[in-house]
């Protein structure tokens, strides 16, 4: 059997491995379905170049660090059940995930960032699990986190390719030349060939964040392009790549991907959990501003907002008790020069539900006060004119009333009776009156007697004679 990963070793044999076909290929191994004979169970077998097992320094971190990763037990780094080597070959059973890698999902194109968010967190779960170990993948990237959504109600996630994890490891090349990981996501420490932590880790994870947002990696181009990227550039801001992203994404992804260590987040879930917070809709937008309080618009005339100048006169709609009497606290009450910061009521504006009663309405549930009297008009100018066409009915009520008064006074003193003293300048015909009237002269005024005439059985009464 050659040692050649060019090479297709599916329906070989490979020790107690029966390879069954290529699940797919990397710059230094491949990666294979097969069978462990043994135990009769399905494993994604990794075999690595015979060139690179030549390597004494990358045999060493191999078997190494394949021991420590077998060791790990978290639900979202893919078991490791054997690792070994074969006719110059370096292997690795691990277990076969029966789903996709987060390149195929990717595909050239965003995704849903929820989607990202929700795939990412447990990847930087994972990777911090190692770093607290000591521990650095540094081959993250899209294509070793395998995604699957058979075994749980979401998708679940595994990290997979530990082979080229190590401890205080420096240096980004083996003896051979070969670099250790992906130029497209590898960190500049890592490329410069410095000292390596988890760090290291997380800024391949940022690129992985841009990656799943963006459709794209952050840095594009032949090797030596990416590389100077890597080392000297600045990617291209998200939000721009995508507009429905938010600005804020970029602060986020910028401090994940700092060229020095120093200044990327302390931990990989610290740097998801920002990201989800930044693409999650800006509360700030949709709350309050400080000083002020929201007021319920008036439909139809019923529940009109409450007057920045304070309570109106009479009472107010939905209102209960007496008239004048102040809402309970906390019910639409605020000071008479309302809130902190309010802007008043531009001069002469009716809120509606104010003044006279809405159409469909009917008049006030409640009126004036008993007596007759008037609420007293606003102290505050600005108020309203509510108060003016109070004080306009209550002129035009008692002018009325003193009005009739003058009209029924009047009448009573110019009545249809003459004066006492009044008296006829017209001369009275002569009219015979009886006996011993032959001269034809009246008989005088009353009371009086004339000539032999029986006195009167009565006594006439002249109106307006003050008898």
């Amino acid at each position: 059997m050659t040692g050649d990963v060019s090479a297709d070793l599916t329906g070989r044999r490979l020790g107690n491995y029966r390879i069954d076909g290529v699940l797919g290929r990397g710059g230094m191994s491949v990666m294979y379905k097969a069978t462990d004979v043994r135990l009769g169970r399905k494993v994604a077998l990794k075999v690595i170049g015979q060139h690179l097992g030549a390597d004494a320094e990358f045999r060493e971190r191999f078997v190494d660090e394949a021991r420590n990763t077998s060791a790990i037990d978290h639900a979202n780094i893919v078991p490791l059940y054997d690792f070994g080597e074969l006719d110059g070959m370096l292997y690795i059973a691990m277990r076969l995930v029966d789903g996709s890698d987060l390149a195929s999902l990717i595909g050239g194109s965003p995704m849903r960032p929820d989607r990202a968010i929700g795939l990412l967190e447990q990847v930087a779960d994972a990777l911090d699990t190692l770093h607290n170990r000591g521990l650095v993948h540094l081959d993250v990237k899209p294509a070793n986190v395998l995604v699957t959504s058979r075994e749980s109600a979401r998708e679940h996630v595994y990290v997979a390719d530990f082979g080229l994890t190590r401890r205080g490891a420096t240096g980004h090349r083996t003896r051979g030349g070969d670099f250790l990981g992906s130029p497209t996501y590898a960190a500049p420490e890592h490329l410069r060939g410095e000292p390596l932590d988890g760090r290291t880790d997380q800024y391949a994870l940022a690129c992985m964040l841009y990656a799943c947002l963006a459709g794209r990696p952050p840095f594009q181009g032949d090797v030596q392009t990416v590389i100077k990227g890597h080392l000297n550039g600045t990617a291209p801001p998200l939000s721009r790549i995508v507009p429905a992203l938010p600005s804020a994404i970029d602060d986020v992804v910028g401090k994940g991907m700092a060229k020095s260590p120093n200044d990327r987040y302390a931990t990989c879930v610290e740097l998801v959990t920002a990201a989800r917070k930044a693409l999650q809709p800006d509360p700030a937008r949709s709350a309050p501003m400080a000083g002020r309080h929201p007021v319920a618009v008036a439909h139809n005339g019923e529940g009109g907002p409450v007057h920045p100048y304070g309570q109106q006169p009479g009472p107010q709609p939905g209102q209960s008790g007496q008239p004048g009497q102040q809402p309970p606290a906390g019910f639409g009450h605020q000071s008479p020069y309302g809130p902190p910061g309010a802007v008043p009521q531009q001069y002469g504006a009716q809120p509606q539900g104010m003044g006279m009663p809405p159409q469909g309405m009917g008049m006030p549930r409640y009126g004036p006060p008993p007596g007759g009297g008037f609420p007293p008009a606003p102290g505050n100018k600005g108020g309203g004119k509510a108060w003016i066409a109070w004080v306009l009915a209550a002129v035009v009520v008692v002018g009325a009333g003193i009005a009739a008064l003058l009209i029924f006074t009047g009448g009573d003193d110019e009545g249809g009776t003459e004066p006492a003293d009044q008296t006829s300048t017209t001369t009275a015909p002569d009219i015979p009156v009886g006996p011993g009237s032959a001269t034809g002269e009246p008989t005088g005024s009353a009371g009086e007697t004339s000539g032999n005439n029986a006195p009167p059985t009565s006594i006439p009464v002249v109106p307006g004679s003050g008898r």
